[in-house]
């Protein structure tokens, strides 16, 4: 059972898991123990609310496929107990990650004082430079 919130559980029965051998250099352990964790978590089966799946289903993440199924894979430690807590700690993040909102932006626009600034700055430096100028005698 994986607690989201106060009120979201996601059942045991929902997640699968199955242990397979971990990629990359580590000697005899890695060709003989299956330490690495591979879950699968299908949005559209589960018994999440409707605003969650939806959240979940429009993010753009390579760990969603386009069916709805949110795969992890989690082969960073050497013990299968922790590529699996590591593997439900991540899809926690995920869910948790879909249902932050971001604030909109509002618009502002620069103050009158600020204004005045920038346009006498400018013109404080065009003089300096018409300063640096050849005087022509006429």
């Amino acid at each position: 059972m994986l607690q989201i919130s106060n009120n979201v559980i996601i059942p045991d029965n929902e997640i699968e898991i199955s242990a397979i051998r971990s990629q990359g250099a580590g000697g005899q352990n890695v060709n003989k123990v299956a330490t690495a964790i591979h879950l699968r978590f299908d949005i559209n089966a589960s018994s999440l609310p409707d605003y969650y799946k939806n959240r979940l289903l429009k993010l753009k993440d390579s760990r969603i496929t386009q069916d709805g199924i949110i795969i992890i894979k989690s082969q960073e430690y050497r013990s299968q107990l922790k590529n699996k807590e590591d593997a439900f700690a991540r899809l926690k993040e995920l869910i948790k990650s879909a249902m932050v909102i971001k604030k909109k932006r509002k618009p502002t626009k620069p103050t009158k004082s600020s204004q005045k600034k920038r346009v006498d700055s400018k013109k404080k430096r065009s003089q300096v430079k018409n300063n640096r100028k050849k005087v022509v005698d006429e």
